[in-house]
């Protein structure tokens, strides 16, 4: 299960610095960093879905702006949403 584990953290870590945009690379990359160690493994299945949302949906949601999809009410996305990043990192 570890091995399971730690493989899933590999693939979010680089999904979350390889979006295509550079802003989204920072924030996603940042806040990953902060979280991934303190993640079960439902909340990095939840992390992991949300990767899959596209970087405009994500930004919009992360900014509180209207997106074309619904977020699913779960920890990893309220800590997304609340997450506070600085910008000059």
């Amino acid at each position: 299960m570890d091995l399971k584990i730690e493989k899933l953290k590999k693939k979010i870590i680089y999904r979350s610095n390889y979006r295509g945009t550079k802003e989204m690379d920072k924030l996603l990359g940042a806040f990953t960093n902060k979280y991934i160690n303190s993640l079960d493994l439902k909340d990095l299945l939840s992390l992991e879905k949300l990767l899959d949302k596209d970087d405009n949906n994500l930004y919009n949601f992360y900014n509180g702006l209207e997106t074309n999809i619904v977020f699913e009410k779960n920890n990893i996305n309220s800590l997304f949403k609340n997450f506070k990043f600085n910008y000059e990192e």
